[in-house]
């Protein structure tokens, strides 16, 4: 008897687990069909332009989110600013006492140069497959509706992935909780930016100005790319962002190399040396104070090390033999503030190249900011070490009289677009979204303390007093930013599994 009751049991145990199984399969075939279902619609909203610089362009794309949100249920409001408008979308729940949930989406996209894409359009949704020789040629887009759609396969336009991939994935998990019926328990707020790309230069007054309207229980960020493994990936935390422009002055205007080589002060030597004053040969920040504040206890270190980080492969992807010596591990060199040369110009050079000493030199300066970093005080550390070395330190142009007064003169601008932020792990929404992603995956999320990159979320975090998690969705490998973006076929599909399984998460 002990032994037919244990056969039995097993027969049932094979049968559920092929049940499982058989579930799986059909759900995961659903997200498939969805996904085909929306191409057409992501291909349209590819195709408009959204450079922040151009507001017809961004009105067109306004209008389409407009559109598109009503058609799902949503009710609009446009938060009119200086700038474009944020437009905010919302659905309620008729579940009494209900949580609100923010979320943040970006639709505008950074500046395009057609030269360097491998299409004719940018804006032109284009499906590309590897070929044999590693290089992504163009196939027919008819092909998103065969039966054997490749999941390595990649759509390429300005912003698939950056963001209105991810704009189209909402949009598409939105059509699954409605054709199926499962309602949210808690109500919706979607947050629409238009100046991302920008820096976001209105958004933090307009947080201010209608926080009443966006006023929520958290806020999920929709935007950027999964850990490295390309596996889900819940983000608890952004850098925050600080830009610096230095301008050293030499002649009135260039002079001949010959004649004036010893004598004129060179503005590109003088640029040069006061970058390498800040940094030691492993590029860690030698100015004093700079790194004040940031620990790294045993605890958060656990955090870090359990993240699955490959620095060689890391290292192989950039084309580097190492890493700098500000840290270990690469996530734990995310927790501290960065000051990055992100460009320097001075004089011609190439075809252009002239015998000259340069009239001036102009280095850009980018400070990533964290959680434990008070911008200004950054930025006069900064300034101060400038004077500090022999500088006189403006923020304008030098007149003639300052330009005979003075040997080394400065001009300093600075701005800051926004300050960082961090979640803790066992937050609400921390916890929420965790069920989430596993039980859509059935494995843990990849959990990170902060990302490297910076994102327009503090004002949420400080005017609404909200904790904040990203939900990264796309391929790490997208050209984000640059030439030839794309989204993989796979993570489109597998970003749409992700918002479904979130809406219909209870919270």
């Amino acid at each position: 008897m002990k032994t037919l009751n244990l056969f039995t049991f097993l027969i049932f145990l094979s049968c559920f687990s092929f049940n499982v199984q058989a579930q799986e399969s059909v759900e995961d075939e659903a997200y498939w069909e969805y996904a085909k279902a929306s191409f057409p619609q992501l291909k349209e909203l590819l195709a408009i332009p959204n450079d922040a610089h151009f507001p017809k362009d961004i009105e067109r794309n306004v209008q389409w989110c407009e559109a598109h949100f009503t058609r799902s249920g949503f009710s609009t409001k446009r938060l009119e600013t200086p700038g474009a408008p944020l437009l905010l979308a919302e659905r309620k729940t008729k579940a009494k006492g209900a949580k609100t949930v923010l979320i943040y989406l970006q639709v505008d996209g950074q500046p395009v140069d057609p030269k360097f894409w491998n299409q004719e359009d940018p804006y032109t949704a284009t499906l590309k497959k590897r070929s044999t020789d590693g290089e992504w040629e163009p196939v027919e887009w008819s092909l998103l509706t065969s039966e054997d759609i490749d999941p390595e396969w990649r759509i390429f336009a300005r912003s698939t992935s950056d963001s209105k991939g991810a704009v189209n994935m909402f949009l598409t998990a939105v059509d699954m909780i409605d054709d199926r019926k499962e309602s949210p328990n808690f109500n919706i707020k979607v947050i629409m930016d238009f100046e991302e790309e920008m820096g976001s230069p209105n958004l933090p007054q307009a947080v201010r100005e209608y926080k009443k309207a966006l006023a929520a229980d958290m806020l999920i960020i929709f935007d950027g790319p999964r850990h490295i493994a390309n596996k889900p990936t819940l983000t608890f935390g952004a850098r925050g962002i600080s830009e610096i422009t230095l301008k050293i002055f030499g002649p009135n205007f260039p002079q001949h190399s010959g004649h004036y080589g010893n004598w004129a002060p060179n503005p590109a030597v003088r640029m040069s040396q006061l970058i390498a004053s800040m940094k030691d040969e492993n590029e860690r920040v030698t100015i004093p104070g700079f790194y004040d504040g940031i620990t790294i206890s045993e605890k958060v270190k656990r955090v870090l090390d359990a993240v699955p980080d490959h620095e060689d492969y890391i290292n192989k992807r950039l084309g580097v033999a190492q890493g700098t010596g500000v840290a270990p591990t690469y996530q734990e060199s995310l927790q501290y503030p960065s000051l990055n040369v992100r460009g320097f110009s001075s004089g011609w050079v190439g075809d252009e190249a002239r015998t000259i000493v340069p009239a001036t030199a102009t280095a850009e300066i980018d400070i990533r900011l964290v959680v434990e970093s008070d911008p200004d005080r950054l930025i006069g550390l900064v300034r101060d070490h400038i004077t500090g070395q022999g500088y006189y330190v403006i923020n304008r142009e030098p007149t003639p009289e300052e330009r005979e007064t003075y040997p080394r003169i400065c001009q300093f601008t600075s701005s800051t677009s926004y300050r960082a932020f961090r979640t803790d792990f066992d937050s609400e929404v921390g916890l929420w979204l965790d069920r989430a992603l596993t039980r859509a995956f059935g494995e843990t999320p990849i959990k990170q303390r902060t990302s490297g990159g910076s994102i327009p979320i503090s004002p949420f975090v400080s005017e609404l007093g909200v904790p904040a998690v990203t939900v990264p969705t796309v391929n790490r490998d997208n050209n984000q930013h640059s030439p030839n973006e794309n989204i993989r076929i796979g993570n489109y599909v597998d970003g749409i599994k992700t918002i479904h399984y979130i809406l219909k998460e209870a919270l």
